[in-house]
């Protein structure tokens, strides 16, 4: 069967879009195999939809947000864990992790998606602003009221954790 330059331009564009959006949930799901599954969720919907999304100045930013909204469900849908002699440190991540999915959890959906393509993709805010399909200024103030929400949520350090990479 040949190719069509649409499977083409997915085959090329694949690599990238797997390994953000892998790394994405990895940060969310905090497990290798599941970030791996939410991934992979995430470009079967995007090969499904890529003849518009490909076309889309956006196009990273739309399937950042899909690999998002997988990988929260993915934390939702986990069974809690039973007690483990796991070390403190593991604990404590695992414990983050759960305050931050809940915390995401409870913004509306547009600053939940503008915190996570910030802080956990690492956009830009224009970037985030591209990919939302508003402008910067409507971005930037989802972003500061979700991260207010945030750090009434979760207390004050939220902020540094999360920019740091540490939560």
């Amino acid at each position: 069967m040949a190719r069509t330059g649409g499977d083409a331009s997915f085959e090329a564009a694949y690599p990238e879009l797997f390994a953000r959006a892998a790394t994405l949930a990895y940060r969310l799901v905090g497990e290798r195999t599941a970030a791996e599954d939410v991934a992979a969720e995430a470009l079967a919907r995007t090969y499904a939809h890529w003849g518009r999304v490909s076309t889309l100045p956006y196009r990273d930013g739309w399937v950042l947000r899909v690999a998002t909204n997988l990988a929260i469900d993915a934390v939702r849908r986990r069974p809690p864990s039973p007690a483990t002699t796991a070390p403190l440190d593991a604990a404590e991540a695992t414990t983050i992790r759960l305050a931050l999915v809940a915390a995401l959890q409870s913004l509306p959906k547009r600053q939940r998606q503008a915190v996570a393509l910030r802080y956990l993709s690492g956009l830009r805010e224009e970037e985030v602003a591209t990919a939302l399909g508003v402008s910067a200024s409507t971005a930037s103030t989802h972003v500061r009221r979700g991260l207010d929400t945030l750090r009434r949520y979760l207390g004050d350090g939220f902020g540094e954790e999360l920019a740091d990479g540490r939560a």
